[in-house]
């Protein structure tokens, strides 16, 4: 009986995670929830569409963890030049939202193919590491998975997404340096993209990127203009104090002083309205995830499901790290979400597929070892 059956995988589910990953949703839906309130007329319509989203999300998620991960090593290539094509296709007839062409339109809801392309790359890279696990990892293993990362890379560049862009470089480089790459030839692989990014800035990057990057490095010079996001962003979380100003009761984001409030800051919305205890309740879970993810990984079944489950950690790790360091001031403003937490349903059930393919390695590995 197959409904018999997958209520029998749901002890090997790994309920850590997944809870940890409910509470998280929960922190993303009330800041949302408190944002709304901002409005003289309270407007819950992007609050509803997130909540739609999460139980899309969750669906997806149970299905994705009974699911046989061994398609995406049997299917990794062809998926590749697959994806290869859409990102193609939505440099010239992508619907262009927030300044980049990389958004399809589906009925009502925008998709944005690049959250998918990284599943992909994951996919492609996994296979590869495997691929050589016999032989050294040697320069020529450097440049054919930095191929395959490129074309993605200079394709998301083309919408233009240095956001997403970025993530995906950095997925490569964690994949590389996690499948045992001499350290020689990562110090290398930086010192090219330091070039590469120098020739970047001054023949490719947008008037605005390089805003953003300046204010990196002297966010207060302009506090009204280019370097306005960051300074109201850690003003609203130094006011927070220890226990916050209350859910729908901070001056910075019910007065609109924060921007992209739902998105890119939701995070300076927490730590002003639940202070630092709430925020370093939403660091801890984070830290819960991706410990979690990693022990899957350590105990997976093969090779391929161990790197593919680390590149989920990668990419993880990367958007938190850069979405909260760009909401205290010490990270460039890059456009990347806060997973669980950040508005917007690309984000969102991408994220959440992503804990479906863990959990259902998870499963594997525990099931057949017992």
């Amino acid at each position: 009986m197959p409904f018999r059956k997958y209520f029998f995988n749901l002890r090997y589910f790994d309920w850590i995670l997944f809870f940890s990953v409910m509470i998280l949703l929960s922190f993303g839906l009330s800041a949302l929830y408190g944002i709304a309130q901002s409005n003289e007329n309270p407007d819950f319509a992007n609050l509803k569409k997130q909540i739609m989203f999460a139980v899309i999300g969750v669906v997806i998620l149970f299905i994705m963890s009974f699911f046989d991960y061994n398609i995406f090593r049997s299917y990794a290539f062809i998926s590749y030049i697959g994806f290869a094509f859409v990102l193609v296709y939505v440099l010239f007839f992508g619907k262009v939202l927030r300044g980049t062409s990389g958004w399809i339109q589906i009925f009502f809801f925008n998709f944005q193919p690049v959250e998918l392309a990284k599943l992909v790359l994951m996919a492609i890279l996994a296979k590869m590491c495997v691929i050589s696990a016999f032989h050294e990892k040697n320069i020529l293993f450097i440049v054919r998975t930095g191929i395959y990362a490129f074309i993605y890379f200079a394709l998301v560049m083309f919408q233009p997404d240095f956001g997403s862009a970025l993530i995906l470089f950095l997925l490569w480089l964690g994949i590389i340096i996690l499948s045992g790459v001499s350290k020689k030839y990562i110090f290398s692989v930086i010192v090219l993209f330091l070039i590469f990014f120098s020739m970047g800035w001054l023949f490719f990057f947008q008037d605005y990127q390089k805003d953003r990057m300046a204010t990196f490095f002297q966010p207060m010079s302009d506090p009204l203009g280019r370097g306005y996001h960051v300074r109201q962003s850690v003003i609203a979380i130094g006011s927070g104090n220890i226990f916050g100003k209350g859910l729908a009761s901070g001056s910075q984001s019910q007065l609109k002083f924060i921007p992209a409030s739902q998105t890119d800051f939701i995070f300076a919305v927490i730590s002003e309205e639940l202070g630092f205890l709430g925020s370093a309740i939403v660091l801890f879970l984070y830290g819960v995830v991706l410990y979690r993810i990693i022990r899957i990984a350590q105990r997976a079944n093969d090779d391929f499901a161990s790197f593919l489950v680390l590149g989920v950690s990668v990419v993880f790790f990367s958007q938190i790290i850069i979405n909260i360091g760009m909401n205290l001031g010490i990270m460039p403003v890059t456009g990347i979400g806060l997973p669980f937490i950040s508005y917007g349903g690309s984000l969102l059930v991408i994220s959440m597929l992503f804990i479906g393919i863990v959990q259902g390695i998870s499963i594997r590995s525990i099931k057949y070892k017992t």
